[in-house]
Parts: structure tokens; C-alpha cells; sequence
């Protein structure tokens, strides 16, 4: 598999009113989601082999999720069903302006339960990237057993993307979200954050304190919502792209089909992929781009021909 993704898949219950709160909406979308499988579906889109390694619960919302995984060609070897707890669920609620809150039911949920012995050495070796997020390292089993996949991919010569979501309702605390989200940097080669988040992290919009504190930093990728996204190595900015203007319905998954975006252009631009990040950003925004004008996030990650098509509209 070229990228192989690890972490939570769930459901995403989409409210289908905008501007309400999640107990005052009156019905809801389903939509298959989680951060590191909307990426392995993005991927996939954009016509790259994906896998996926996670775990879901053995019930009707697990297998589901395995199916919709299944049918865009998604590599499901890896992914494991569990028979003492359930898929997670998240409840989502919708701003005026696409942005979201969210409602969690995971107490446990089969993806906090899986376990280093669960880990598919045989896909994982098979990884030209691997990609992890956040979320498998709020408890145990699951953050041990994310971090040995990473030290393993490493050890393959895999290249280590990683995306530190910042999800605080499912932390103890704001100083254990910081904690774990550092940790994870630890392990990666390339990381994406949002504006929100690397203030949450290092107190101001600057990646310097990132990079020194983890020596196998090598890009930070900086997104910005509507206004676009930029890259920097250790020496600086390497580029960055403005954005493109839609009318945002959901951004769930957007920041998730950006990272496929970004992914996509490394594996094709191959070892020289810094001198091509111009092009690469602003693939990847489109791809983000395109994601906030549907509801729910696998449901509207885009294909190859859909972002072409955009980015020949918008000029």
C-alpha cells in the first residue's frame, strides 16, 4: 500500500439543519467519518492505494463503516472488529458558516481498544507513508499501539504524516490534550496543523518551538480555513497558497482531504516534493475546498477529475 492510514473510524451523525445545537436539531445525516479514514478514502479518490488499521465494534455501524471503506477500494486487511465495545459515534452540529461542535459516544469505543498484538505488521510494511492522528492517543491501549505503528513505519523507511486534531472534549484536561498532541509529534517526519491549534500548542502562530523540540520534524504544514494554507521546513516558509472562495455547508473532513492532497503531491513529485509545494498547496486546498461543500466527510471527498475540474473554474 503506498499510504496506509491508523486510527478511529466512526459514524458522523450530520445535523441537516444549519445553526442549531445538536440537541435542538430534528434529524440527522449519516456519514461514514474519522480523521485517518477520511485521509485513506481521500487517497484513494485521488487515485492512490490506501489501507486503513483500526478498530470498530461488531455491530451493524462497524460493518458498515468496513463496507464504505471497502467499496472505494480502501485496503480494510488491517482493520479489526471488536466484540466488547461499539463503533464510535459522533453527533455533529452545524454554524451558519459550515463550522462544527461536537457530541461524542465513546465510553469505551472499540477504536480506544486496540491494542499493539492488533497492529497488521504485514500492511503496515507495506506503507511508502504512514499516517496517524490525535485521537488513538488519548488512552491506553490505543496510544501504545498508534505509537509502535509509527516506530515500526519509521523503521521501514516509511515517511510519518501526522495530524494532531484538537478535540478537547475527549481529553481530561487542555494540559493532557497539549501533552498527547506534542507526544505524537515526536514520531513524525510531516505534520499538519490549523491556526486553533498551533496556538493551543505553542501559544502563538509560530512553528519554531515545534520543530526544535522534535528533531524528526522535517515540514509543518500551517492551514487556515478559507484563507488557505502554507509550508515550512526548518529554514522558513517554503510556500504557501491563498485558498479558494466556496459556499461552505459542512467543513467535517476538510482538513483531513487537505492532508490526502498534500500526501498525494509527495508521493508524485517523489524525492525533490519541497521545490513543487506551490503546486501541491494549492491541489490540496482545492481538495479541502471542495470537501466543505457537502455534507458529511467521506460522502464528499472529491476525485481526481472533480478537483481538476474545480481548480480549472476557479483559475
Amino acid at each position: 500500500m503506498t499510504v496506509v492510514c491508523l486510527g478511529e473510524l466512526l459514524i458522523d451523525f450530520v445535523a441537516q439543519e444549519t445553526g442549531k445545537l445538536v440537541g435542538d436539531v430534528s434529524g440527522f445525516q449519516k456519514a461514514a467519518g474519522g480523521a485517518p479514514a477520511n485521509v485513506a478514502v481521500a487517497v484513494r479518490r485521488l487515485g492512490h492505494d490506501s489501507a486503513f488499521l483500526g478498530q470498530v465494534g461488531d455491530d451493524p455501524f462497524g460493518h458498515y463503516l468496513v463496507d464504505v471503506l471497502h467499496a472505494d477500494g480502501v485496503n480494510v486487511d488491517g482493520l479489526r472488529f471488536s466484540s466488547v465495545a461499539r463503533t464510535a459515534l459522533a453527533f455533529v452540529s452545524l454554524a451558519e458558516n459550515g463550522e462544527r461542535s461536537f457530541v461524542f459516544y465513546r465510553h469505551p469505543s472499540a477504536d480506544m481498544l486496540y491494542q499493539p498484538q492488533d497492529i497488521d505488521k504485514k500492511v503496515l510494511s507495506s506503507a511508502k507513508i504512514f499516517h496517524f492522528g490525535s485521537i488513538t492517543l488519548i488512552t491506553e491501549p490505543s496510544r501504545t499501539a498508534t505509537l509502535q505503528a509509527a516506530q515500526i513505519a519509521r523503521q521501514n523507511g516509511a515517511l510519518i504524516s501526522y495530524d494532531p486534531n484538537l478535540r478537547l472534549a475527549l481529553w481530561d484536561s487542555p494540559e493532557s490534550a497539549k501533552q498527547g498532541m506534542l507526544l505524537g509529534m515526536g514520531y513524525a517526519d510531516i505534520v499538519k496543523v490549523s491556526e486553533e491549534e498551533l496556538v493551543f500548542l505553542v501559544g502563538k502562530e509560530d512553528v519554531a518551538p515545534l520543530f526544535d523540540a522534535n528533531p524528526n520534524l522535517k515540514l509543518i504544514l500551517i492551514t487556515r480555513g478559507a484563507n488557505g494554507s502554507a509550508v515550512y521546513n526548518r529554514a522558513g516558509k517554503i510556500a504557501d497558497h491563498k485558498g479558494y472562495t466556496v459556499q461552505a455547508v459542512d467543513t467535517t473532513g476538510a482538513g483531513d482531504s487537505f492532508m490526502a492532497g498534500v500526501l498525494v503531491g509527495i508521493l508524485e513529485h517523489g524525492d525533490d516534493y519541497e521545490a513543487h509545494f506551490g503546486n501541491i498547496l494549492a491541489f490540496a486546498n482545492a481538495v479541502g475546498a471542495i470537501t466543505t461543500t457537502g455534507r458529511g466527510a467521506i460522502p464528499s471527498l472529491p476525485n481526481r477529475d472533480q478537483v481538476r475540474a474545480f481548480i480549472t473554474k476557479m483559475g
